[in-house]
């Protein structure tokens, strides 16, 4: 039997992501050594090159706050609902039911993809939602409105497959 066979089972990538999106979005994390001991206090270990991978991932940038410290922070202006907030590779399926839109994701995506979509709601850009409920791959997407499920269901399918560019080559 392996020795650490009754230890808990390691976060996946996508949910650490999550957890580094959620403290990016508080201004707690002023460098990439804070982050890894801000994972540690969570019962994550990360070095600090899985630190800045995942700061790089998310799409968080160094800046300063109103206050004048640094502190790396996602970009504001840009629509994060589409870009990493919302990662639409996340969503496999979505099917509504009343005020509920129900999303399937890859096994452990499930957390990083309510925790982006709690983000965007509380950020206006999904004002329909007014919270989630996250397993391993499915997460259920709750509507303000009482029959607002199919309406939310067909945003998530949208953000989920979103608009194809034109070509530009010459000949097509």
């Amino acid at each position: 039997m392996p020795k650490n066979s009754t230890s808990r089972k390691p976060l996946g990538a996508l949910a650490r992501r999550a957890k580094v999106a959620s403290f990016v979005e508080s201004g707690l994390v002023h460098s990439q050594s804070d982050l890894v001991s801000l994972l540690k206090k969570e019962g994550i270990r990360v070095t600090q090159a899985t630190a800045s991978r995942d700061l790089e991932d998310i799409g968080a940038l160094r800046g300063r706050t109103r206050n004048g410290p640094s502190t790396y922070q996602l970009p504001e202006g840009a629509n994060s609902i589409v870009a990493f907030t919302i990662p639409s590779h996340l969503i496999i399926s979505v099917e509504s039911s009343a005020n509920i839109a129900v999303v399937r994701t890859p096994p452990g995506g499930a957390q990083l993809l309510a925790s982006a979509l709690d983000s965007a709601a509380q950020r206006g850009d999904l004002p329909a939602v007014i919270g989630t409920i996250a397993g391993d791959d499915t997460v259920l997407v709750i509507s303000k409105k009482a029959t607002g499920g199919a309406a939310l269901a067909k945003q998530l399918r949208d953000i989920a497959q979103p608009p194809k560019v034109a070509s530009r080559r010459a000949g097509r």
